[in-house]
């Protein structure tokens, strides 16, 4: 069993989930997981979120001295973080690796911390350590990316880590491969993200800021002109916008909570203009889940509801009253993230994947933007 450990460690905004697994054939099984929970005024004492690396190093060690004392595993799995496009897959995390994550990431995000942590734990373990799925995977087929404005191309931000492990989960129980799915998967969780999969690939999606519907803390897609019209007032600083759409927008704005539960209280008290903005923010999934089945030509073999608002009874009953009639709604609720990390590597280890090497598998402009001869001759 030893020689089957894989550790994994998942940093998110409020929280460290650190997770011990270990092999057996095609299945892994968890031994122990905990959640590192950051209260608010802790990590507000770090400048940035960088600044938290050393601290959050010290709580991961504390879990593996407690559950692996003897330092032996097989390999270490991160979320991947905000990583610029690359393919989907598992990445061997190296110094530059660990870098860029730390020091120069696509945006700033707690998730950038769990490859350089790892990282740092790799001498002491004697063990490989790999990045798997950042939000940087991008899949996406040349049509989706045309915007209508040819400065601005669309691009793929996206949760391919659970989207992934849970088409990888829908394939197995309906006895197909994951390479033969076509599903509309939605991500519930902090943010959102709905994308068509196909062929085990990631096509398309709403990427969070572009037509995506509002969430608990973000604005989703908004209203360009007004947006336009703000960014020029001199009424607020590019920071300050930033928080109304990332962080302070969606359910937040209209409630002054993120919490669903505390949402759901709200409206079982009789709170109509709670429920009006909760309905509001259903709806909104609803019509994007159509709008990714028309990308599949609403060929598909079902739809996948998962992360960690999908939990909410209501908001779940709702998905599948309204769009059952495209396809079967498949409920995998809560992120299951740590365990998709360690299935990746799993597979690596037992040789069905190959990994890929940094900073080699950053995809280039040619790759990603089918302009891009058109663009160079401008």
């Amino acid at each position: 069993m030893t020689e089957s450990r894989i550790v994994v460690v998942n940093t998110g905004s409020t929280s460290t989930k650190c997770s011990i697994y270990h092999g057996e054939g095609d299945h892994i099984i968890e031994e122990v997981s905990e959640c590192i929970r950051h209260p608010d005024d802790l990590v507000h004492r770090f400048p940035t979120i960088a600044d938290q690396l050393d601290h959050r190093e010290e709580l991961v060690r504390g879990f593996l001295e407690k559950h692996l004392p003897d330092r032996k595993c097989r390999a270490m799995g991160a979320i991947g973080g905000m990583l610029p496009p690359v393919p989907s897959g598992v990445i061997e995390i190296n110094d530059e690796l660990a870098h860029f994550s730390h020091k120069t990431p696509v945006y700033q995000h707690a998730s950038n911390l769990a490859a350089p942590l790892i990282h740092r734990l790799k001498k002491d373990y004697q063990c490989p350590v790999y990045a798997v799925d950042p939000v940087g995977v991008d899949e996406m087929a040349p049509i989706a990316r045309i915007s209508g404005a040819p400065d601005f191309p669309r691009f793929s931000f996206v949760h391919a880590l659970n989207i992934r492990a849970t088409t990888r989960k829908l394939a197995a129980q309906l006895g197909r491969r994951f390479e033969e799915m076509r599903v509309v998967a939605c991500h519930l969780g902090g943010g959102y993200s709905i994308a068509p999969v196909v062929n085990g690939r990631i096509v398309d999606s709403d990427n969070r800021m572009e037509g995506a519907p509002f969430t608990p803390e973000r604005a989703g897609g908004v209203p360009p002109i007004p947006l336009l019209e703000a960014c020029f007032s001199g009424k607020y600083t590019k920071q300050e916008l930033h928080k109304k759409l990332y962080g302070a927008g969606g359910l937040y704005a209209y409630l002054g909570t993120k919490d669903i539960k505390e949402v759901v209280r709200r409206i079982a008290a009789g709170d109509s203009f709670a429920k009006f903005i909760y309905d509001a923010m259903i709806y909104q999934i609803c019509k994007e889940v159509g709008a990714m089945a028309s990308v599949l030509d609403f060929d598909i073999d079902g739809i996948i509801v998962t992360g960690g608002v999908a939990n909410e009874k209501y908001l779940s009953g709702e998905i599948v009253r309204k769009c059952s009639r495209l396809g079967k709604v498949y409920l995998f609720p809560g992120e299951n993230e740590n365990e998709a990390i360690a299935e990746s590597v799993w597979r690596v280890i037992t040789g069905k994947e190959q990994t890929m090497r940094w900073p080699d598998c950053i995809m280039k402009d040619e790759d990603i933007d089918p302009l891009w001869q058109w663009r160079k001759n401008r």
